[in-house]
């Protein structure tokens, strides 16, 4: 789903937000030194490249003036020559491109790391949900797997690229310029009886050439970074829906849904291609003038000289010179109108994984708000007192709230649909962030939600899931496959396989109460876990966590529509709705079980 983030900031903003991404790896890693030394590594090796340049823009003169001197032994000397500056040249450009990739490679995986760690920590990943399908407009960025994983792979590529790119220009034009002032000579000429000169005429010349190339380059390519900024989110919206049509494809074909996602798909691919031709339409532009200022360029400089050469004022050689000198400068001030396209992507990625950051921040500070800790005592109970709790939007649910479990205790939570049932479940386990007061939740407690996680692997993994399977002893996972009355698939515990494609939902619900029986917590929060199971199964099923719950000295809390699931309860909470003008919706009413 996209948001409405404005992709224009001006360039010191962007460069500030660029300097903000990237200090973090540089300054305060623990790979800081290391980084640093490589990057050192880097610009000797760009430093000695345009060394060679220089040397090879010397040797120009002395082989050109050879060969219009006809002088063989000279000819050959600077043959050999040239073979020892191919060599460094070469041996220097591979060596730079070994090691700009080993930066960047860890750097890119720092970053990961470092993102991937944040995003997932304070379940910032879920609130980052919440609050985007609760906002429209400037809401939170969207797509964070494309940002953590395409966009900061295009940020280190480009930040490294277009930072060396630019060193090696401005390294270029401080050796380049002085010798081709010194090459350009004095154009002299009268005007109105008095005499005129410009030393160093051929510097002026490239100036303002690149001047002129580089204003008409950014009127016509600025329109690219807003492109560009579009471009990743369209195609990133796309691929998210093709992943949601895989993820509930059997719904989806079920409801004979097929034409309605088509269409989804085909409206959020048409976004993709309409942006994508206005892009290339710009880039066209682009492309056209960039191609004739570099096509101009080649023979420019010739012009320019032609009269010096034809009067026998300088030599082939120092022509040569001239033009390559030139050239070397000349691509130097043009670094921008060359590098204008994909300076705008960058600026487009460092844009996005800006707002990514600022909204992990923002997030990750207002998160807690419900003061949750553990009881004390031998027997824990669940405490929860002046609870409020809010819709994303604001609205408030419940007001002031006090809610009391004892061990032993089944309390059955029920009410309308859309009156919080499962939102009190998710505060009380410490994840929604839109609520206040003071909960105490027994440590030993374990929520079954609505939709349960089957992650795709191995059958044990997906069983033991979240600690790992090793925890357990292959006995341990079979009787609890066993005993949720999943037998067929006691068996099976090393077969890999998308599981949550392969079970059906019954069989996924069965699969979550096999942890359950598996892990044997003493609490236990069951958000309709047997929805989807026909009577028989779900009384076996709660009979057995019932009993387990209750061995361990704990409590069990369910959510339920079903009233044969009342009997295995001994006590009600009643979400009753409020008169409108009161501080919430509802209010919990406790009873006990008729």
């Amino acid at each position: 789903m996209a948001t409405a983030e404005t992709p224009r900031t001006p360039l010191a903003t962007t460069l500030r937000r660029i300097g903000a991404l990237a200090a973090p790896y540089f300054m305060h890693s623990e790979e800081r030194w290391r980084a640093r030394g490589m990057l050192l590594v880097v610009i000797a090796l760009n430093i000695a490249l345009v060394y060679v340049l220089v040397l090879g823009n010397q040797w120009y003169g002395r082989f050109y003036d050879a060969l219009q001197n006809k002088d063989a032994a000279v000819f050959w000397r600077e043959m050999g020559v040239f073979g020892w500056i191919a060599f460094f040249n070469i041996a220097i450009q591979v060596l730079k491109f070994y090691i700009t990739q080993l930066l960047q490679l860890r750097w890119r995986t720092w970053m990961t790391h470092s993102y991937l760690t944040r995003w997932m920590s304070h379940n910032t990943f879920y609130r980052l949900e919440l609050a985007r399908y609760a906002q429209s407009g400037d809401g939170p960025p969207d797509n964070p797997d494309q940002r953590i994983q395409e966009d900061m792979q295009m940020f280190t590529d480009y930040t490294m690229t277009l930072s060396m790119g630019l060193l090696n220009a401005v390294l270029t034009l401080v050796s380049f310029i002085g010798l081709l002032w010194g090459l350009s000579g004095v154009v002299s000429w009268s005007l109105g009886g008095r005499e005129f000169s410009v030393p160093g005429s051929m510097v002026w010349v490239a100036l303002g050439y690149c001047i002129v190339g580089t204003i008409i380059t950014h009127y016509i390519g600025r329109p690219l970074i807003g492109l560009n900024f579009r471009q990743q989110r369209f195609e990133a919206d796309f691929r998210h829906h093709l992943v949601r049509v895989r993820e509930y494809s059997e719904a989806i074909a079920l409801d004979r849904g097929a034409p309605v996602e088509h269409g989804q798909l085909n409206k959020r691919f048409g976004s993709v291609l309409g942006n994508y031709l206005r892009l290339i339409k710009q880039q066209k532009n682009l492309v056209a003038f960039t191609s004739f200022f570099g096509q101009a360029s080649v023979v420019f400089a010739f012009i320019v000289q032609a009269p010096r050469f034809f009067s026998g004022a300088i030599q082939l050689g120092q022509l040569m010179q001239v033009n390559s000198a030139f050239g070397r400068v000349q691509d130097a001030l043009s670094w921008f109108v060359d590098n204008y396209d994909r300076v705008a992507v960058w600026r487009a990625t460092a844009d996005r994984l800006t707002s990514f950051e600022a909204a992990m921040r923002a997030h990750t500070e207002e998160a807690g708000e419900v003061e949750r800790s553990v009881p004390a005592g031998a027997t824990p109970a669940l405490r929860a007192d002046g609870l409020s709790i809010a819709l994303p939007d604001g609205t408030a649910l419940l007001a002031n709230t006090t809610l009391a479990v004892q061990p032993g205790d089944t309390v059955l939570l029920q009410g309308p649909s859309g009156s919080g049932k499962s939102t009190l479940f998710r505060t009380l386990a410490g994840i929604w962030p839109f609520a206040r007061g003071q909960a105490q939740v027994p440590q030993d407690a374990m929520f079954i939600p609505q939709r349960p996680y089957v992650p795709d692997g191995k059958l044990r993994d997906a069983l033991a899931y979240p600690e790992p399977a090793s925890a357990y002893s292959d006995e341990a996972l079979r009787q609890a496959l066993t005993d949720a009355l999943l037998p067929d698939l006691a068996d099976r515990l090393d077969d890999s396989d998308a599981w949550s494609q392969k079970l059906s939902g019954g069989e996924q619900q069965r699969l979550a109460i096999a942890r359950v029986l598996l892990k044997k917590p003493s609490w236990l929060f069951a958000d309709e876990a047997t929805s989807a199971l026909d009577a028989e199964a779900e009384r076996t099923l709660y009979r057995r966590l019932v009993e387990q719950v209750q061995a361990a000295g704990g409590a069990m809390v369910s959510i339920a529509h079903r009233a044969a699931v009342g009997e295995h309860h001994g006590k009600r909470w009643n979400l009753v709705p409020e008169p409108q003008g009161s501080a919430a919706r509802y209010r919990v009413a406790a009873s006990e079980a008729a």
